[in-house]
């Protein structure tokens, strides 16, 4: 078995969970709603707001978000993060970098060696091990539908 097959079949049953991480079917709500209906991107939010990008996320997209949970987001010194959140250029610099224009469900995804950003960055996307790798976050939560695009939960903040 090849190892785009084996990660498939790994983000396959992720699906499951990231079904049940999201609640119910949220096909009508959109990024933002979404990420706040969840209740583990509250650090996310609060930086999608602080950085004024909001409104670009509740756009028409469609929008592929890697979004780091609450737990990612931990990772990062306080200091840093509070500095992050008191400067939004910086901050939405640093968002940007993981949002993907158009909506890239898991099976692309894990076809793909990058993905331009809607910054212009590109991220490097992988699969090691079985897991599907994003500038060196692991994908951990796959295909949470939302009215204009789709969120991948990731491990890590992407930072460069």
């Amino acid at each position: 078995m090849t190892l785009i097959k084996r990660a498939s079949m790994t983000l396959a049953s992720v699906l499951f969970a990231a079904t049940a991480f999201a609640g119910a079917h949220v096909a009508d709500k959109d990024i933002v709603e979404t990420a706040i209906e969840a209740d583990d991107f509250n650090t996310l939010v609060a930086a999608v707001q602080a950085a004024g990008l909001v409104e670009t996320l509740q756009g028409d997209g469609p929008f592929t978000v890697f979004a780091p949970n609450d737990a990612a987001f931990a990772k990062i010194p306080s200091d840093t993060l509070n500095g992050l959140l008191e400067d939004p250029e910086a901050l939405g610099a640093i968002l940007g970098l993981h949002v993907v224009s158009g909506k890239v469900m898991a099976e692309d995804v894990v076809g793909m060696s990058s993905a331009q950003t809607i910054t212009g960055e590109t991220l490097n996307i992988s699969v090691m091990g079985g897991n599907v790798m994003v500038n060196g976050a692991t994908v951990i939560a796959t295909d949470i539908e939302t009215s204009n695009g789709v969120i991948h939960v990731i491990d890590t903040v992407i930072t460069e």
